[in-house]
């Protein structure tokens, strides 16, 4: 009873920090945006919506077609985390999908803790003090908090404890047949909240399994009949299950064969400065080495990376804590990417990742983010450190309070990274044309809204407006990955432009009203009606004139204030009625 009232004290202390670190979306779930995700919550909350409504019609959720018309988009091909929407679809009905972002991402966070703490307390250490620090850090250690901004996929760890300990029991000869169908079961799940974190992850603890093997050569003969047996049944389920997502996926409607991102990987310097959003934050230095505020995948700071050496000497004899060590130093080794940067200066020489950028599925990835498996290894490393600690006190071996010495050491070194609440601000109210209802008078039955400028990666706020109208209306081209044109599978963000688009485009870079020749006009009719557009429109904004006089040079016609917003009924160009 006392260890269940104490698990359930430190679990719900883990939710309870979650809920103040995401307070201000929480405060205002009406209008809260977490800032710093760009254009991420809008598509987030668009994937859950379309999910909802997919399920509440007894649609396919495998594609939807309210962007990108005619085409649609392949929401397995993207991170649509079917796994929680599907679910949480009764929250996304009842209280909108701002909620279910909400619940997403503080429910991933305290659940990812909760699952490590757990698998740490009841399998590698005796003390809860000791797994309660090592849960605490892989569920909020700095490259978690800066997905916590805007991906709930790479936030969404508390399925992999679980799988890493059913491939050890099975290691072990535990129960073969049923931990081969509990590992089934989770990866298949863990395929539906996102396949990224499940190959990132895996390499990590492959690289343990391959250190931890190495050095109990005469226990692998046992391993063998149990992972065969348990493995092979978990192959065989996880594919029943996901069989047909995975083609759809990969080879259905609107698939892509790989998203080629560059050479991302990470700076050393990474490795040792503060992250944007911790105590010690240093915006300024993190961004001069990181993507974004989002991909501030390693991050972990000097005082750690010192700790982890220090505790890496100290355990050095004991199996699990070297092969987590390992593990640790190699993904961060990887993460370093196909060249090897250094205080901002590339120095030529290849990194350990060149063997793998080109393989399948390895193509795709940001190299920068397998620093993330060093997450659960830190926190493990953190674990089994305190309890030899403790341990040894608690045996009379040590006569200094080296309890108390020890767990103010790590408070110190954990400190400097520890995470601060995320930054919300309120999001731009949605025009009273789409909020109010006005839409329907201009858009024929069949017909689309065509947003000037058209939604993309960098214009997401389109799609805010379509949820708030219901999704009723579909809109071409938005924010998704998709192939490059229909005979280019390759991978991009968004849809492949039409002429139409791409004129809107140079307004936006020139921030001038572009000259329009019949030529122009002709390829807009004929966009229009691939689109099968009922209506253009256009909020206030920066630059709108440009974008107004364009389009009223395109169409010979001009706009009219509506509601909030400027609209081209083109329904007698397209022919809708």
């Amino acid at each position: 009873m006392r260890r269940s009232w104490a698990d359930a004290g430190i679990i719900g202390a883990y939710l309870a920090f979650s809920v103040l670190l995401f307070g201000g979306l929480w405060a205002d779930l009406g209008q809260g945006y977490l800032w710093n995700s760009a254009s991420d919550q809008n598509l987030w909350e668009w994937f859950f919506a379309v999910t909802a409504k997919s399920v509440q019609h007894l649609e396919n959720p495998l594609t939807n077609g309210l962007q990108n018309y005619p085409l649609g988009v392949n929401m397995m091909a993207n991170t649509a985390m079917l796994g929680l929407g599907i679910p949480l679809t009764p929250i996304t009905l009842l209280f909108g999908p701002t909620a279910t972002w909400a619940i997403a991402l503080t429910g991933s966070l305290a659940g990812s803790a909760a699952a490590w703490y757990w698998v740490f307390s009841r399998h590698l250490v005796r003390h809860r003090v000791s797994a309660a620090i090592g849960g605490a850090f892989a569920g909020f250690a700095p490259p978690m908090i800066s997905h916590a901004n805007a991906h709930p996929n790479f936030v969404a760890w508390f399925l992999l404890p679980f799988i890493a300990l059913k491939v050890i029991q099975l290691a072990r000869g535990q129960r073969p047949v049923r931990n081969g169908i509990w590992l089934g079961v989770l990866t298949a799940y863990q395929i539906f909240l996102g396949e990224e974190p499940l190959l990132i992850f895996a390499l990590g603890f492959l690289i343990f399994a391959v250190a931890y093997c190495a050095s109990r050569r005469r226990e692998i003969k046992a391993m063998v009949r149990p992972v065969l047996l348990g493995g092979g049944i978990a192959v065989v389920l996880t594919l029943v299950v996901v069989a047909f997502p995975l083609w759809w996926q990969f080879f259905g409607p609107d698939s892509y064969t790989g998203l080629e991102h560059g050479q991302v990987g990470n700076d050393t310097a990474a490795m040792t400065r503060f992250a944007t959003q911790s105590v010690s934050g240093q915006p300024e230095a993190a961004a001069a080495v990181s993507l974004n505020r989002t991909e501030e995948n390693a991050f972990f700071g000097w005082p750690l990376i010192v700790l982890m050496v220090v505790i890496t000497v100290w355990l050095w004899r004991e199996v699990v804590a070297r092969s987590l060590a390992i593990s640790m130093f190699l993904m961060a080794w990887l993460s370093l990417g196909s060249e090897i940067t250094v205080l901002h200066e590339n120095t030529g020489v290849p990194g350990p990742w060149k063997l793998l950028a080109d393989l399948p599925l390895f193509e795709s990835l940001l190299e920068s983010r397998l620093a993330m498996a060093c997450v659960p290894a830190i926190g493990a490393l953190l674990a089994i450190a305190t309890d030899r600690v403790f341990t040894a006190a608690g045996k009379g071996q040590l006569k200094l309070p080296v309890r108390l010495i020890w767990i103010g050491a790590v408070a110190a070194v954990l400190l400097p990274v520890a995470p601060t609440q995320l930054l919300v601000q309120k999001r731009p109210p949605t025009p009273a044309f789409f909020a109010d209802g006005t839409w329907q008078m201009y858009v024929a039955p069949g017909g689309t809204v065509v947003p000037v400028p058209l939604p993309s990666s960098g214009e997401s706020e389109p799609l805010h407006w379509q949820m708030d109208a219901g999704l009723r209306y579909a809109m071409p081209e938005g924010y998704f990955v998709g192939p490059q044109g229909p005979n280019d599978k390759r991978g991009r963000y968004g849809s492949y432009q039409r002429p139409t688009s791409t004129l809107f485009d140079r307004v936006r870079d020139s921030k001038q009203a572009q000259e329009v020749t019949d030529a122009d006009r002709n390829q807009a009719i004929e966009d229009l009606r691939y689109w099968n557009a009922s209506v253009l429109v256009l909020i206030p904004r920066e630059h709108s004139d440009a974008y107004r006089a364009t389009v009223d040079l395109l169409l010979r016609k001009p706009g009219q204030y509506v509601d909030g917003v400027w609209v081209w009924d083109v329904r007698p160009i397209t022919g809708h009625r």
